[in-house]
């Protein structure tokens, strides 16, 4: 345990430790913090719009239905590769700022306005080169992983639907035997549960179009029960 010098001391230096004060000490900070904001765990930068992102979750979540957790990992990845992706336009426009406000003594004497707003973006981009270039090739990164991610996705999910589609047929038709022989209908049999108005429904419908018509009446389906539920 620390003595009462010790801590005082501690709180001394602490007065000398309050980071960089020079400009260019302050701009490698920033430079820093803007990586994180594409490489590091942490999603959300203090300026970020916290009940934006909230919204952009509920929307990405809504629009996917992940069902496993296998899929809510790859959906909660997708949202945040695609939450980083839209972040570079602004700190592309941060890193212009930043330049205009350090370097525009530096084409002061160009008369011209036009001519002098043209040399300070390229003067902005020559001098912040490095930060430019990091941010096309997170990007670049950020592209690749978000489609490697959603592939995965859509092949997880593609898998599932496909054995759920079979055991809503294999449903269907023991539901319609149950109906035809006056037996009751057991759900449980299938690993989860059909209402009676699903499964009348749905055998209707393939009446009506066979198993083409099947996907189109599920799709319907789920969007009513989830209007439903809202």
């Amino acid at each position: 345990m620390a003595t009462p010098s010790q801590v005082e001391a501690n709180r001394a230096n602490a007065q000398f430790s309050t980071g960089p004060s020079s400009p260019a000490g302050k701009l490698k900070v920033s430079h820093n913090a803007l990586k994180t904001g594409l490489t590091g765990r942490t999603i959300l930068l203090p300026s970020d719009d916290v009940a934006a992102y909230e919204k952009f979750t509920a929307v990405t979540y809504n629009k996917w239905q992940p069902a496993t957790d296998e899929e809510k990992l790859l959906v909660q990845s997708v949202l945040d590769t695609e939450w980083r992706l839209l972040r570079i336009p602004t700190l592309e426009s941060a890193l212009y700022g930043l330049g205009r406000n350090e370097l525009a003594v530096e084409v002061s004497h160009e008369s011209n306005e036009q001519s002098r707003a043209a040399a300070l973006d390229a003067l902005i981009y020559r001098t912040y080169r490095k930060d430019f270039s990091n941010l096309a090739l997170q990007e670049n990164r950020l592209n690749r992983q978000l489609a490697k991610h959603t592939a995965e996705l859509l092949q997880l999910q593609g898998d599932r639907e496909l054995l759920v589609n079979l055991r809503r047929n294999d449903a269907m038709v023991a539901f319609q035997k149950a109906k035809i022989a006056k037996e009751p209908f057991n759900e449980a049999e299938f690993g989860f549960e059909f209402s009676t108005e699903y499964l009348s429904a749905r055998c209707a419908a393939f009446r009506e179009g066979n198993f083409a018509a099947l996907p189109a009446f599920d799709r319907a389906w789920k969007a009513k029960m989830r209007n439903k539920a809202a």
